[in-house]
This record gives C-alpha cells, sequence and structure tokens, in this order.
C-alpha cells in the first residue's frame, strides 16, 4: 500500500492502510479472522494445484474464490462433487483461492458499523439479503430474524471493526446457517449495497454516517424510521437501444428509483435500485419485487 502509506504522512487516511491491506485479499481476510478466534465456516487456502486438491477433498461441496479481483460472483466455481474440481483448478494457476465449505443456509445478513477516530460506534440494524448466481438481488431491513441472531451480529460486527481499527464504515457479511449459526463470511470498508435502504429508512443515511465518521462529526442516528427494501438493477434488464420501461415500476406506490449515471448497461453490472418502504421488511420488499417485476423481460426469473 505505498501510495496509501505516502498519503497518511501529509494527512488522515480513512480508513487506512492496514484495513485495507486485511480486507482487499481473501486469503488474509479469512486467516485474520480466524486467528482472531471468529466464528466462520470451515474454510482453506490454496496457492498450487495440489493444495486445491487437497483442500476440495477435505471441504467439497465447496466454493473456491479468488483471493482478489473477484465480486459479485465473478472469480468463484462452485464444486459439488468431485467431478467438478477440474473446473476450478484453473483459479489458482494466478492467484491464491479461498475454499469455502457449503453450508446449509437459513439466510443471509449483514451489519453495518460506523466507528469514529475516538472510537465510537454507530451499528444499523441487520439486513436481510436474498442472493442470485452470486450477486445481491434483494435487501431489506430490519432482518426478520430472533432478536437474539440480530444481536450476535452486531456485537461480532463492532468486534471485527474494533479489532481492524476502521474509522469510517464497515459491512459485515454473514451466513446464518440452519443450526442458528452467524458466522462472518466477508468484509467491506465502505458504504454497502444492502444499506441503501438507509436512504429512506433511518434517520441518517450510510453516506452520511461515512462523512461523519472519517471528519470525527458526531455519529448520526441510525434507529429505523420504517422497514425497507431495495431491489438491484441489473445491466441485464436493459433492453437493446433502449431502457427498461420505468414508467411502469414508479407507477407502484411508494417505489422509488436510483440509478448510478452508468452509460453502458452490461449483463452483471449494476446500475442502479429500486426502493421502497413499508410497515414491516416483508411487506417493503413484496413492494419493491412487484415494481421490478413490471421491467423484467419474458423468461427472466422474477418475471
Amino acid at each position: 500500500m505505498p501510495s496509501i502509506e505516502a498519503a497518511a504522512a501529509l494527512a488522515p487516511v480513512r480508513p487506512g492502510a492496514q484495513v485495507l491491506h486485511v480486507v482487499q485479499d481473501r486469503v488474509r481476510q479469512k486467516e485474520w479472522l480466524a486467528a482472531l478466534g471468529f466464528p466462520l465456516g470451515p474454510f482453506g487456502t490454496a496457492r498450487t494445484r495440489a493444495q486445491l486438491q487437497h483442500e476440495l477433498a477435505r471441504l467439497t461441496p465447496a466454493i473456491v474464490k479468488t483471493a482478489q479481483g473477484g465480486y459479485d460472483g465473478r472469480g468463484q466455481v462452485r464444486v459439488k462433487t468431485h467431478a467438478d474440481v477440474e473446473a476450478a483448478l484453473p483459479l489458482v494457476d494466478r492467484i491464491p483461492v479461498v475454499i469455502e465449505q457449503w453450508l446449509p443456509l437459513a439466510g443471509e445478513l449483514s451489519v453495518m458499523v460506523a466507528r469514529d477516530p475516538a472510537g465510537a460506534v454507530a451499528t444499523y440494524p441487520p439486513a436481510f439479503n436474498h442472493h442470485d448466481h452470486g450477486v445481491l438481488t434483494w435487501s431489506m431491513t430490519p432482518a426478520p430474524v430472533d432478536p437474539a441472531i440480530a444481536a450476535r451480529a452486531t456485537e461480532v460486527a463492532i468486534a471485527v471493526a474494533e479489532a481492524l481499527g476502521v474509522v469510517g464504515l464497515l459491512a459485515v457479511e454473514f451466513f446464518l446457517t440452519e443450526r442458528g449459526e452467524v458466522l462472518v463470511n466477508e468484509l467491506a470498508p465502505r458504504p454497502h449495497n444492502t444499506f441503501h435502504t438507509t436512504e429512506r429508512s433511518a434517520p441518517v443515511s450510510q453516506f452520511e454516517q461515512q462523512v461523519r465518521a472519517v471528519c470525527g462529526l458526531p455519529l448520526g442516528d441510525t434507529a429505523l424510521v420504517t422497514p425497507g427494501a431495495i431491489v438491484n438493477l441489473l445491466g441485464d434488464i436493459w433492453p437493446a437501444g433502449g431502457a427498461p420501461p420505468w414508467e411502469a415500476a414508479l407507477d407502484v406506490p411508494g417505489v422509488r428509483l436510483h440509478l448510478y449515471g452508468k452509460s453502458d448497461a452490461r449483463p452483471g453490472r449494476k446500475m442502479g435500485h429500486l426502493s421502497a418502504i413499508g410497515p414491516t421488511a416483508d411487506a417493503a420488499r413484496d413492494t419493491v419485487l412487484a415494481a421490478f417485476r413490471r421491467l423484467v423481460p419474458p423468461g427472466h426469473p422474477y418475471a
């Protein structure tokens, strides 16, 4: 991190180089979490094909992820049987990989922690998230889980942020297993897709909170005003030479459209999201998905 370290010699850099060093590499991230005793699912790491074959023999069914560069399902191969191993082996030819054992899940959660330079923290209620093909499809807050599970996820997320020494935001993604275990999946020291709901559901959004935290301003109120939900808009739903029928989605009461200003719509690329609020998280999710269905082409899984 020479550039970050050089900048830090002249002005505060938040988050700092140490945070980025740990988080930007999945191997380092997993090994750091494991060394500090944070709850994780069974995993291994590999730097050669022989090591990868050994770990897959131990962990299959599993998912293999490159240490760097992969996101939204990229740089990943699912290995369900030993016959699938050959498809995963090329990943390790150019970069180390993490091998995560496939777990029976009840769902996926995330917690957003804000932490200021003095160590004060604030957290948003956990979000409940649904992915398709490794990409977030929808998220709703608050997560409809037992309060003890929400408290456990929040406790772990705060502990991770404090151990890392984060100044700013840290999103901690969790697996919630069918046995009720809350296991850390991945870390993201930035505003996070699963907390775009805070633009509408919280007094202070995650974006304002980021500014407050890194500038040493008082952290804002994170208690929800109302439940909320978002659904991602990927480039797949853009028709050739045109745009989706936004008016159809916006005709659903309470739905808002958020576009990111990207000119080139490509399959798998996050172009924006729809948001909705409601009396419950489930109601907000159902509203935003109803609007989303008005945009997708025939044959789409959500049509």
